[in-house]
Protein backbone atom coordinates (compact mmCIF):
# COMPACT_ATOMS: atom_id res chain seq x y z
CA UNK A 1 0.00 0.00 0.00
CA UNK A 2 2.84 2.32 1.08
CA UNK A 3 4.42 1.54 -2.07
CA UNK A 4 1.19 2.12 -3.94
CA UNK A 5 0.87 5.91 -2.77
CA UNK A 6 4.65 6.46 -3.43
CA UNK A 7 4.36 6.19 -6.61
CA UNK A 8 1.11 7.70 -7.01
CA UNK A 9 2.76 10.72 -5.33
CA UNK A 10 5.61 10.46 -8.20
CA UNK A 11 3.63 10.13 -10.96
CA UNK A 12 1.73 13.29 -9.53
CA UNK A 13 5.28 15.15 -8.96
CA UNK A 14 6.20 14.12 -12.44
CA UNK A 15 2.87 15.57 -13.79
CA UNK A 16 3.37 18.95 -11.86
CA UNK A 17 6.67 19.18 -13.14
CA UNK A 18 5.16 19.01 -17.04
CA UNK A 19 2.75 21.03 -16.64
CA UNK A 20 4.95 23.72 -15.02
CA UNK A 21 7.41 23.35 -17.62
CA UNK A 22 4.59 23.61 -20.46
CA UNK A 23 3.40 26.91 -18.39
CA UNK A 24 6.54 28.53 -18.64
CA UNK A 25 7.36 28.06 -22.41
CA UNK A 26 3.71 28.83 -23.05
CA UNK A 27 4.22 32.18 -21.20
CA UNK A 28 7.71 32.84 -23.04
CA UNK A 29 6.11 32.29 -26.31
CA UNK A 30 3.12 34.84 -25.18
CA UNK A 31 5.10 37.34 -23.48
CA UNK A 32 6.12 39.35 -27.28
CA UNK A 33 2.69 39.24 -27.90
CA UNK A 34 1.39 40.58 -24.88
CA UNK A 35 4.09 43.34 -25.38
CA UNK A 36 2.81 44.10 -28.93
CA UNK A 37 -0.96 44.37 -27.57
CA UNK A 38 0.07 46.27 -24.79
CA UNK A 39 2.10 48.91 -26.59
CA UNK A 40 -0.61 49.69 -29.53
CA UNK A 41 -2.89 49.90 -26.46
CA UNK A 42 -0.79 53.05 -25.16
CA UNK A 43 -1.84 56.05 -24.50
CA UNK A 44 0.05 58.65 -27.31
CA UNK A 45 0.46 60.61 -23.48
CA UNK A 46 2.12 57.56 -21.97
CA UNK A 47 6.23 56.99 -22.51
CA UNK A 48 6.37 53.18 -23.81
CA UNK A 49 10.29 53.17 -22.94
CA UNK A 50 9.45 53.14 -19.12
CA UNK A 51 12.41 51.49 -16.96
CA UNK A 52 11.63 48.95 -15.55
CA UNK A 53 9.14 48.24 -18.45
CA UNK A 54 5.65 48.34 -17.62
CA UNK A 55 3.58 45.54 -19.79
CA UNK A 56 -0.15 46.75 -18.54
CA UNK A 57 -1.04 50.58 -20.23
CA UNK A 58 -1.85 53.14 -18.00
CA UNK A 59 -3.87 54.97 -20.42
CA UNK A 60 -5.42 52.25 -22.21
CA UNK A 61 -6.10 53.52 -25.84
CA UNK A 62 -7.10 52.49 -29.06
CA UNK A 63 -5.99 55.98 -30.29
CA UNK A 64 -3.24 54.13 -32.42
CA UNK A 65 -5.68 51.74 -34.53
CA UNK A 66 -7.89 54.89 -35.07
CA UNK A 67 -4.79 56.63 -36.88
CA UNK A 68 -4.05 53.55 -38.52
CA UNK A 69 -6.85 53.14 -40.71
CA UNK A 70 -7.68 56.81 -40.92
CA UNK A 71 -4.14 57.81 -42.70
CA UNK A 72 -3.01 55.08 -44.12
CA UNK A 73 -4.76 52.35 -46.59
CA UNK A 74 -4.67 49.53 -44.15
CA UNK A 75 -7.88 48.23 -45.34
CA UNK A 76 -6.68 47.76 -48.91
CA UNK A 77 -3.63 45.86 -47.45
CA UNK A 78 -6.08 43.69 -45.83
CA UNK A 79 -8.18 43.18 -48.70
CA UNK A 80 -5.25 42.85 -51.25
CA UNK A 81 -3.75 39.83 -48.57
CA UNK A 82 -7.36 38.12 -48.00
CA UNK A 83 -8.07 38.05 -51.81
CA UNK A 84 -4.28 36.20 -52.36
CA UNK A 85 -4.27 33.96 -49.50
CA UNK A 86 -8.15 32.70 -49.44
CA UNK A 87 -7.41 31.97 -53.53
CA UNK A 88 -4.47 30.21 -52.65
CA UNK A 89 -6.22 28.18 -49.73
CA UNK A 90 -8.63 27.10 -52.57
CA UNK A 91 -6.35 26.06 -55.57
CA UNK A 92 -3.82 24.39 -53.69
CA UNK A 93 -6.96 22.51 -51.86
CA UNK A 94 -8.32 21.52 -55.47
CA UNK A 95 -4.62 20.98 -57.29
CA UNK A 96 -3.09 18.82 -54.74
CA UNK A 97 -5.79 16.85 -53.97
CA UNK A 98 -6.10 16.32 -57.34
CA UNK A 99 -2.16 15.55 -58.40
CA UNK A 100 -2.30 13.33 -54.95
CA UNK A 101 -5.13 11.04 -55.76
CA UNK A 102 -3.27 9.39 -58.88
CA UNK A 103 -0.05 8.91 -57.30
CA UNK A 104 -1.87 7.13 -53.92
CA UNK A 105 -4.33 4.84 -55.66
CA UNK A 106 -3.23 4.53 -59.76
CA UNK A 107 -0.99 2.54 -60.93
CA UNK A 108 0.87 3.76 -64.15
CA UNK A 109 4.20 3.71 -65.24
CA UNK A 110 6.99 6.00 -63.83
CA UNK A 111 4.68 7.23 -60.60
CA UNK A 112 7.77 6.38 -58.09
CA UNK A 113 9.89 8.88 -60.20
CA UNK A 114 7.07 11.23 -60.65
CA UNK A 115 6.81 11.10 -56.92
CA UNK A 116 10.25 11.76 -56.90
CA UNK A 117 10.50 14.57 -58.80
CA UNK A 118 7.90 16.23 -56.85
CA UNK A 119 9.39 15.57 -53.36
CA UNK A 120 12.75 16.72 -54.17
CA UNK A 121 11.34 20.36 -55.43
CA UNK A 122 10.76 20.79 -51.39
CA UNK A 123 14.70 20.90 -51.11
CA UNK A 124 15.07 24.10 -53.63
CA UNK A 125 14.93 27.09 -51.92
CA UNK A 126 12.45 29.87 -53.90
CA UNK A 127 15.36 32.26 -54.07
CA UNK A 128 17.32 29.60 -56.59
CA UNK A 129 13.48 29.67 -58.85
CA UNK A 130 12.62 33.54 -58.23
CA UNK A 131 14.66 34.96 -60.69
CA UNK A 132 12.84 32.53 -63.66
CA UNK A 133 9.57 32.97 -62.09
CA UNK A 134 9.89 36.66 -62.20
CA UNK A 135 10.95 36.66 -65.83
CA UNK A 136 8.06 34.35 -66.18
CA UNK A 137 5.91 36.52 -65.25
CA UNK A 138 6.65 39.26 -67.07
CA UNK A 139 6.52 37.38 -70.71
CA UNK A 140 3.15 36.67 -69.47
CA UNK A 141 1.97 39.74 -68.62
CA UNK A 142 1.22 38.90 -65.38
CA UNK A 143 3.69 41.28 -63.07
CA UNK A 144 2.44 44.09 -61.04
CA UNK A 145 -0.59 41.86 -60.23
CA UNK A 146 -2.21 40.01 -57.86
CA UNK A 147 -2.47 36.99 -60.08
CA UNK A 148 1.59 37.16 -59.53
CA UNK A 149 1.31 36.04 -56.03
CA UNK A 150 -1.37 33.58 -56.43
CA UNK A 151 -0.56 31.62 -59.29
CA UNK A 152 3.45 30.91 -57.82
CA UNK A 153 1.19 29.40 -55.05
CA UNK A 154 -1.92 27.39 -56.38
CA UNK A 155 -0.16 23.83 -55.89
CA UNK A 156 2.82 23.03 -53.74
CA UNK A 157 5.11 19.84 -53.57
CA UNK A 158 4.73 19.51 -50.19
CA UNK A 159 0.76 19.85 -50.01
CA UNK A 160 1.05 17.05 -53.00
CA UNK A 161 2.64 14.81 -50.22
CA UNK A 162 0.36 15.20 -47.38
CA UNK A 163 -2.78 14.71 -49.24
CA UNK A 164 -1.10 11.93 -50.83
CA UNK A 165 0.12 10.11 -47.51
CA UNK A 166 -3.60 10.78 -46.40
CA UNK A 167 -4.86 9.17 -49.68
CA UNK A 168 -2.99 5.96 -48.51
CA UNK A 169 -4.39 5.95 -45.25
CA UNK A 170 -7.99 5.27 -46.41
CA UNK A 171 -9.16 2.19 -46.63
CA UNK A 172 -9.59 -0.07 -50.17
CA UNK A 173 -12.67 -1.09 -49.22
CA UNK A 174 -14.43 2.71 -49.30
CA UNK A 175 -13.43 2.68 -52.87
CA UNK A 176 -14.74 -0.39 -53.59
CA UNK A 177 -17.79 0.18 -52.32
CA UNK A 178 -17.90 3.47 -53.99
CA UNK A 179 -17.14 1.61 -57.21
CA UNK A 180 -19.84 -0.91 -57.07
CA UNK A 181 -22.28 1.80 -56.51
CA UNK A 182 -21.36 3.20 -60.38
CA UNK A 183 -18.43 5.73 -59.06
CA UNK A 184 -15.98 7.05 -61.62
CA UNK A 185 -12.15 7.75 -60.81
CA UNK A 186 -13.20 11.89 -60.02
CA UNK A 187 -16.52 10.64 -58.26
CA UNK A 188 -14.30 8.22 -55.89
CA UNK A 189 -12.00 10.94 -55.60
CA UNK A 190 -14.71 13.33 -54.53
CA UNK A 191 -17.41 11.10 -52.69
CA UNK A 192 -14.40 9.24 -50.73
CA UNK A 193 -10.93 10.83 -50.46
CA UNK A 194 -12.14 14.69 -49.78
CA UNK A 195 -14.18 13.73 -46.60
CA UNK A 196 -11.41 10.91 -45.12
CA UNK A 197 -8.83 13.77 -45.92
CA UNK A 198 -10.95 16.46 -44.14
CA UNK A 199 -7.83 17.07 -41.06
CA UNK A 200 -5.41 17.07 -43.54
CA UNK A 201 -7.09 19.30 -46.63
CA UNK A 202 -7.68 21.59 -43.03
CA UNK A 203 -3.87 21.05 -42.15
CA UNK A 204 -2.67 21.98 -45.56
CA UNK A 205 -5.29 24.83 -45.56
CA UNK A 206 -3.74 26.41 -42.50
CA UNK A 207 -0.36 26.28 -44.02
CA UNK A 208 -0.79 27.92 -47.31
CA UNK A 209 -2.61 30.65 -45.44
CA UNK A 210 -0.32 31.86 -43.31
CA UNK A 211 2.75 31.12 -45.70
CA UNK A 212 1.22 33.05 -48.60
CA UNK A 213 -0.58 35.73 -45.64
CA UNK A 214 3.19 36.23 -44.14
CA UNK A 215 5.10 36.32 -47.18
CA UNK A 216 7.36 39.33 -47.94
CA UNK A 217 10.04 38.76 -50.41
CA UNK A 218 8.07 37.90 -53.61
CA UNK A 219 5.15 40.88 -53.29
CA UNK A 220 8.65 43.11 -52.49
CA UNK A 221 9.98 41.44 -55.98
CA UNK A 222 6.75 41.42 -58.08
CA UNK A 223 4.99 43.87 -56.88
CA UNK A 224 5.30 48.13 -57.78
CA UNK A 225 1.77 49.53 -57.48
CA UNK A 226 0.80 50.68 -53.70
CA UNK A 227 -2.04 50.02 -54.47
CA UNK A 228 -1.27 45.93 -54.71
CA UNK A 229 0.81 45.51 -51.64
CA UNK A 230 -0.26 43.04 -49.05
CA UNK A 231 0.06 43.54 -45.42
CA UNK A 232 3.89 42.49 -44.99
CA UNK A 233 4.70 45.23 -47.60
CA UNK A 234 2.12 47.70 -46.31
CA UNK A 235 3.41 47.29 -42.65
CA UNK A 236 6.86 47.62 -43.97
CA UNK A 237 5.54 50.90 -45.68
CA UNK A 238 4.24 51.59 -42.49
CA UNK A 239 7.54 51.27 -40.62
CA UNK A 240 9.83 53.29 -43.02
CA UNK A 241 6.85 56.11 -42.93
CA UNK A 242 6.38 56.49 -38.92
CA UNK A 243 9.75 54.91 -38.13
CA UNK A 244 9.43 56.68 -34.36
CA UNK A 245 5.62 55.70 -33.68
CA UNK A 246 6.16 52.42 -32.33
CA UNK A 247 2.00 52.64 -31.42
CA UNK A 248 1.41 52.89 -34.94
CA UNK A 249 4.10 50.06 -35.67
CA UNK A 250 2.63 47.78 -33.08
CA UNK A 251 -0.87 48.26 -33.93
CA UNK A 252 -0.28 47.21 -37.54
CA UNK A 253 1.58 44.44 -36.24
CA UNK A 254 -1.37 43.05 -34.11
CA UNK A 255 -4.20 43.89 -37.02
CA UNK A 256 -1.77 41.41 -39.25
CA UNK A 257 -1.47 38.49 -36.36
CA UNK A 258 -5.18 38.83 -35.73
CA UNK A 259 -7.10 37.16 -39.06
CA UNK A 260 -4.37 34.19 -38.32
CA UNK A 261 -5.20 33.83 -34.93
CA UNK A 262 -8.77 33.87 -35.51
CA UNK A 263 -8.40 31.36 -38.27
CA UNK A 264 -6.34 28.88 -35.88
CA UNK A 265 -8.47 28.98 -33.27
CA UNK A 266 -11.89 28.55 -35.60
CA UNK A 267 -10.25 25.05 -37.37
CA UNK A 268 -8.72 23.34 -35.12
CA UNK A 269 -11.45 21.57 -33.77
CA UNK A 270 -11.73 20.11 -37.02
CA UNK A 271 -7.94 18.94 -37.04
CA UNK A 272 -8.91 15.11 -35.64
CA UNK A 273 -6.71 12.10 -34.89
CA UNK A 274 -8.58 10.01 -37.57
CA UNK A 275 -10.35 11.32 -40.75
CA UNK A 276 -11.64 8.16 -42.33
CA UNK A 277 -15.17 8.05 -40.33
CA UNK A 278 -16.28 11.02 -42.13
CA UNK A 279 -15.98 8.71 -45.20
CA UNK A 280 -17.63 5.94 -43.51
CA UNK A 281 -20.23 7.87 -41.98
CA UNK A 282 -20.86 9.63 -45.61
Amino acid sequence: MALRDSSSRGSSLATGLQLTLLLALALAMLVPLLWLVSTSLKGPGEDIFTSPPALLPSQPSLEAYGRLFAGHPMATYLLNSSLVSGLAVLANLLFCSLAAYPLARLRFRGRGLVLALVVATILIPFQVVMIPLYLLMVQIGLRNSLWALIIPQAATAFGIFLLRQSFLAVPVELEEAARSDGCTPLGEWWNVMIPAARADLITLAMFVFIGTWSDFLWPLVILDDPKLYTLPLGLQQLASSFSLDWRLVAAGSVVSILPVLLLFIALQRHILPSATGDAVKG
